[in-house]
């Protein structure tokens, strides 16, 4: 079976009772601050959060009545499996899904929740994918793979269809890759309805096989990526195909670029997306004078991201943008010091938010101390003022952004 627009759309009408027409929204504040015209299509308020739902949802509709009795089995520590989980359960059909050792109880707890058994095996989807299959031949299961099936791809290239049918004036769609059903799916899809749309992939560059293969170029796989969902070092030989045929280009993008990315979506659409779908806008932003005076949609693909993770990126973001940074003072150890630079600090219109006096360090006379304090403050230059105001009266004082 191939995949081709007669199969994206009957696979559209059959999953269509159960699945979320997510929304498709005008991302007014980001468009403004790219100076684009922007379009989110927002799968991370599908069930599971996550596009993938849609292709799981797609293979399992085409069991026969036996396949159904005997089970399926998916390998997968993320959306792919939460997707299979959900509508499996769903349907009847019992499910086991293969996750890595070390996979996040949460996870685990997650796809439990949503019915399936559950097996850790191996570090990855590449150890544990071998014995998936072994597992699913000794069983009598059907294995639903996250991406090399025409069918699940078919499930995923629904998402084009509702972007164009949402907003059909799109230029440009930019689409996360990692195993390539996605994109590919969705290139197909989108090209059918409208051949001069432009199909964009984004990968993160510590993964990027797909642009690798698209531009005939060496590999680059480094470390760890936020952009989990993406990361993926042997996509589909049929999704590469189709993406050399039907794709206009693929983009990677770094991590500290998929960080700024994800903070982004929260702090100016207040969106929560998880690391592929920010590789997706870090594209965007990396090349926005490419999209100037085009309507550029984006796929939000998923929100499924560690609740940890996030709040240390929201963090780590403020002190980016200047919002929250450390002051380091030189102070006489006298009554008074502090007090007076918590007032400065607040009339200037900033808050005190962590303290620490240190007298016993060395790197400071005997008669002096150390004072740390961090700050929130609107900006940088809001920060700056700031500091102004405290050395004006008489205060030494260094911030983080001096050292930048």
């Amino acid at each position: 079976m191939a995949l081709n627009p007669a199969l994206i759309a009957t696979t559209y009408e059959a999953i269509k009772p159960a699945t979320m027409r997510t929304p498709t929204v005008h991302a007014a504040r980001l468009s403004l601050h790219l100076n684009i015209d922007l379009y989110l299509k927002l799968e991370n308020l599908q069930h599971t959060n996550a596009f993938k739902a849609r292709g799981a949802l797609a293979k399992l509709l085409t069991l026969t009545d036996a396949e159904r009795k005997a089970g399926v089995i998916a390998c997968s520590a993320g959306n792919h499996a939460q997707g299979v989980a959900y509508h499996a359960n769903r349907l009847g059909i019992p499910a086991v899904i293969v996750m890595p050792e070390g996979t996040p109880f949460n996870k685990v707890k997650r796809t439990k929740d949503f019915g399936a058994e559950v097996v850790l095996h191996g570090t990855g989807f590449d150890d544990g994918v071998q014995f998936t299959h072994e597992m699913a031949a000794e069983k009598g299961m059907t294995f639903v793979h996250p991406f090399d099936d025409p069918i699940v791809a078919a499930g995923q290239g629904t998402v084009a269809l509702e972007m164009l049918e949402q907003e059909p004036d799109l230029d440009v769609i930019v689409v996360p890759i990692g195993g390539g059903g996605l994109i590919a799916g969705m290139a197909v899809a989108a090209k059918s309805v409208k051949p001069d749309v432009q199909v964009i992939g984004a990968q993160a560059a510590n993964f990027d096989a797909v642009k690798a293969d698209f531009d005939d170029l060496g590999t680059n796989f480094g470390g760890s990526t936020l952009a989990e969902g993406i990361a993926v070092k042997s996509p589909a030989v049929a999704n590469l195909a189709v993406i050399k045929s039907h794709v206009d280009r693929v983009e990677t993008a770094t991590e500290p670029e998929i960080e700024a990315a994800v903070f982004d979506l929260l702090s100016y659409e207040k969106i929560v997306a998880e690391g592929a779908a920010g590789a997706g806008l870090a594209v965007i932003e990396k090349h926005a004078a490419d999209f100037q005076g085009k309507k550029v949609g984006l796929v939000v693909c998923g929100g499924n991201i560690d609740s940890r993770l996030l709040s240390t990126l929201i963090l780590r973001g403020l002190v980016r943008d200047g919002r929250i940074t450390r002051l380091t003072f030189e102070i006489d150890d006298t009554p008074g010091q502090l007090s007076d630079i918590s007032r400065i600090i607040g009339e200037a219109g900033a808050n005190v938010i962590e303290v620490i006096h240190q007298r016993m360090m060395q790197s400071v006379s005997l008669k002096q101390a150390e004072l740390e304090i961090v700050i929130e403050a609107r900006d940088q230059q809001h920060v700056a003022e700031t500091v102004g105001q405290l050395r004006d009266a008489g205060f030494k004082v260094r911030a983080d952004s001096d050292l930048g």
